[in-house]
């Protein structure tokens, strides 16, 4: 890192305060401070959105995806298009409609106060796996940038450093200022990518029929689980099997592999369903649009507009298996990428791209981890204060009056929200390690984890006139317990698995059918 890259970094993080600094002063209550009192244009709120959905974890993690494996994850891509467009089709005017400042607030109207903090409090928990899983998957490409590796230590002091800046501009800005941040970071990723790509392709120096021929013919792809890296006696590589790296599209019933066509259009659908339904880090954005219609188009158009933005990540990870294995093929050394590629991406930033445009692709990295992390702290605080905290403190006779103590009360659950982030990113970081998923696979699949059971409650609470608090809380707990193992069943039971995008179809059927079993009973 010389002089000019860390200046062009201060320039982009003094941006991202002043902006926050900005609308600090417009937001007079709190339904402005976490919904933007609903004012905000639709093409705001899908670029935004396009910024929380795609995260560190595509700036990151896609690739190493696409160094390891193929180009089959883009089936998962077209599987979060379906499930968006039925979210946006039959679930979102109702979520819209109920004019709550948080989701959890539709529950609370369908099955009382409690029901609402159940849900409200499951999230939070979520949350803290989910939104610290993406700030350690960011702090790896800081870890190897300004420190050199990714040691464990580094990548403790790269995830406070992260934490604290996104942590203080969230807290001065509210979401409005997020909205206007977000889209600043979603088209500086965008770019950032797309000059990444272009500089890599420059950089092998080779014929495209020889770049064509060794993604195809001379591809290869990493075996799940396998200890891999080394060479054989034959000179191959241990761990990995031919396979074309542009291979799009898997038919197999093989239920270890998440990007299968069925997993992809049924698997991740769901997915996607719970998320743009039960996860109001996702949804709130939806809820600060103007009207009905604007939201659900921006929804929509989020899933749309990520889609070539992960086609982006996945084919650098694909040239940069080109250069390192032609590099193996001309020398017999082999790169340790082929053991671990969970940092490939950023050790080629810090290595070979020259000074000045390295400055510009951290601030992309930056773009990408803060999008998702700000736009976490600021939807926990929102649930916790307005589903917790402001109800709470009202029913023991200790109500916050005054829209101004209501948003100093904000700001500091929002200072809370990202300190608990922030020490929930170590722990995600040990983890990763202990549940030997790739960091696209784990940052997605520990999603589930809260998903599972609270789909079930909203499905029952939107489409039936079913269920009660008891069914609420039995079908949360089961799915979330149905989950655990999931998450960690290679060490648990070995042999094959079951991927992740499994995992929220069979946990949620399950939650569902549990809260259905519920009569209805008096919201009182």
């Amino acid at each position: 890192m010389t002089f000019i890259d860390w200046l062009i970094v201060a320039l982009f993080l003094g941006a991202l305060m002043a902006i926050g600094y900005a609308f600090s002063r417009k937001n007079k209550d709190v339904e402005d401070y976490f919904v933007a009192g609903r004012s905000m244009p639709g093409w705001i709120v899908a670029i935004a959105a396009t910024g929380t959905t795609i995260s560190a974890g595509t700036f990151v993690g896609s690739p190493e995806l696409g160094f390891n494996t193929d180009l089959t994850y883009v089936l998962n891509l077209l599987g979060a298009i379906f499930g968006g467009v039925l979210v946006a089709a039959l679930i979102m005017p109702k979520l819209y409609k109920a004019n709550t400042i948080t989701i959890y607030g539709f529950i609370g109207d369908r099955f009382g106060e409690k029901s609402k903090r159940v849900n409200s409090a499951m999230f939070l928990l979520g949350q803290l796996f989910t939104s610290g899983s993406r700030l350690f998957i960011a702090a790896i490409a800081i870890s190897v940038i300004v420190f050199g590796g990714i040691k464990f230590d580094f990548m403790v002091y790269s995830i406070i450093l992260l934490g604290l800046v996104s942590t203080i501009y969230t807290m001065m800005g509210g979401i409005k200022g997020l909205l206007y941040i977000d889209t600043f970071q979603t088209i500086l990723l965008v770019g950032t990518g797309v000059v990444a790509l272009i500089m890599v392709f420059c950089s092998l120096d080779m014929p495209f029929a020889d770049i064509w021929a060794t993604l195809t013919d001379g591809g290869l792809t990493k075996i799940p689980g396998a200890d891999a890296g080394s060479v054989a006696a034959d000179g191959s590589i241990v761990g990995w099997q031919e396979g074309s790296k542009l291979k799009m599209f898997d038919f197999s019933l093989n239920w270890s592999s998440p990007y299968t066509v069925l997993g992809g259009m049924i698997g991740v659908a769901f997915f996607k369903v719970c998320q743009y339904t039960t996860d109001h880090e996702f949804v709130q954005r939806q809820l600060a649009c103007r009207d009905v219609k604007q939201a659900s188009m921006s929804l929509v158009w989020s899933q749309l507009i990520s889609l070539p933005i992960v086609l982006v990540f996945l084919l650098i990870g694909s040239l940069l298996f080109v250069k390192y294995k032609s590099e193996f093929m001309a020398s017999g050394e082999i790169s340790q990428f082929f053991s671990d590629a969970r940092d490939i991406f950023p050790q080629y930033i810090k290595n070979h791209i020259p000074t000045g445009v390295r400055g510009l692709m951290i601030t992309g990295l930056l773009a990408a981890a803060l999008s998702s992390f700000n736009s976490a702290i600021n939807a926990m605080a929102s649930s916790f204060v307005t589903d917790l905290y402001l109800p709470i403190r009202a029913d023991k006779g200790k109500a916050v009056k005054g829209d101004a103590d209501q948003l100093s009360s904000s700001r500091k659950m929002v200072f809370l929200m990202g300190m608990l982030l922030t020490g929930f990113a170590i722990i995600t970081a040990v983890m990763q390690e202990a549940s030997g998923l790739n960091l696209v696979d784990f940052a997605t699949g520990v999603m589930c984890f809260a998903y599972a059971g609270m789909i079930g409650v909203f499905l029952t609470a939107i489409f039936t006139k079913r269920g009660n608090f008891k069914s609420v809380v039995a079908a949360i707990v089961v799915g979330a317990l149905i989950i655990l193992p999931l998450m960690f069943q290679k060490q648990l039971f070995g042999g094959q698995y079951i991927a992740w995008t499994w995992w929220a179809p069979i946990g949620g059927i399950i939650s569902t059918l549990i809260c259905l079993m519920g009569k209805p009973e008096s919201k009182e």
